[in-house]
């Protein structure tokens, strides 16, 4: 846990809890804190193909609010049928066998299962139960597998699936971040997220490596060598005020102005926005796309790209400086192909990117490397 574990006195169970909401900003007396690991991409983003594929209750709210984008949100007049509308997913509380035990007995509690949109190595974990101030659970967890294909809820609850618990049962905070760090190097595919015993929780984030199946990869032949989805990954950018540069190798188009990379208005003369890529192995680029798509009056002027193969690597101009046209989808074959790693893409003197794309494939050396972090990985 990040947040001190002193801080739970155990022998309160209402240690955790957020204050009432009393008005105004539902934000205002929210607690987080900046955890390293949620630069990494988040493997349960919906864009990836992430979802919620079965929960054993959800009554107050639904288990598809867990991977909003979006902050959870509140409104302290919205209830239904059912009770209160909350932004999140929320199961009824937990009773005992009977009168003489009307608390549920200790291994009872509520689940959910998610299938990552892009298997990997996850690196921490954020369980965010923002706006569940006292009906959150006193504790969670969280298990993982790895099982390939497209299996159903009945699947992955046979007996003969084995789950490996990454977060054991942690006591977590209300109307907070709670954020959990993982070690180990093992490949996931879906995750069981666990409230001990009940309760709500309102957004869930795994950020990790993506790592993908080599084998999937190699009989595409060609395919995008920077998508998030094949394992390209986003290391560092000059500017990151609007958005995350990860946004750059989504897949998919984007669907509106911030759904890219866009930067702060740059006024020192002589220097130009920047971000750097890492291909998930050594390829050979073929052809690029450029696209800034929604970025009317604030895409970038011109860009260039480079190319560098290996940590050490002298860098190389793959594209010059090139006007762009805004709100367009631009296509540069290349006419040697380019044997990089990583390639850094340059916005000059700044402006948004909607999507990038590098199609080639995999060099001999690129597949072998990649087939080996796939095999350490347990896959």
């Amino acid at each position: 846990m990040t947040f001190d574990q002193n801080e739970n006195h155990h022998e309160d169970p209402h240690a955790n809890d957020a204050a009432p909401y009393s008005g105004g900003d539902p934000y205002a007396d929210y607690r987080t804190t900046d955890f390293p690991f949620t630069e990494l991409v988040d493997l349960a983003d919906r864009r990836l193909g992430a979802g919620v594929i079965a929960a054993n209750d959800e009554f107050f709210a639904q288990r598809e609010n867990l991977l909003l984008r979006e902050r959870a949100v509140f409104d302290p007049e919205h209830f239904g049928h059912k009770g209160k509308i909350m932004d999140g997913w929320e199961t009824r509380r937990r009773r005992g066998a009977d009168a003489e035990h009307p608390f549920p007995a200790p291994d009872e509690h509520d689940w959910a299962l998610i299938r990552l949109g892009a298997p990997g190595i996850i690196r921490g974990i954020v369980v965010d139960t923002a706006h569940f101030r006292g009906n959150y659970p006193q504790r969670v967890s969280v298990q993982a597998t790895s099982v390939e294909g497209s299996p159903g809820p009945a699947e992955l609850l046979a007996d003969d699936v084995k789950w490996e618990e990454i977060v054991p049962p942690t006591p977590v905070r209300g109307h907070a971040a709670n954020g959990f760090e993982i070690t180990g190097g093992r490949r996931y595919t879906h995750v069981r997220l666990c409230q001990h015993p009940d309760g709500g929780i309102a957004r869930l984030r795994v950020h990790g490596e993506v790592l993908p199946d080599p084998s999937w990869l190699a009989t595409l032949g060609t395919f995008d060598l920077i998508s998030v989805l094949n394992g390209g990954s986003y290391e560092d950018a000059s500017d990151r005020f609007y958005s995350s540069p990860t946004q750059i190798i989504l897949p998919g188009t984007s669907r509106k102005m911030d759904d890219g990379w866009e930067n702060r208005r740059r006024r020192v003369r002589d220097t130009n926005d920047w971000v750097r890529f890492r291909l998930p192995a050594q390829g050979a680029v073929r052809a690029i796309e450029i696209d800034t798509a929604y970025l009317k009056g604030n895409s970038a002027g011109w860009i260039a790209l480079q190319g560098r193969n290996g940590e050490t690597g002298e860098w190389f101009e793959i594209i010059p400086r090139t006007r762009l046209q805004p709100d367009t989808l631009h296509r540069f074959p290349l006419r040697a192909q380019a044997i990089v790693t990583h390639v850094r893409l340059d916005a000059s003197p700044d402006g948004g990117v909607a999507r990038m794309r590098l199609h080639g494939s995999l060099t001999e050396s690129g597949a072998t490397e990649l087939a080996h972090r796939y095999e350490e990985s347990g896959a």
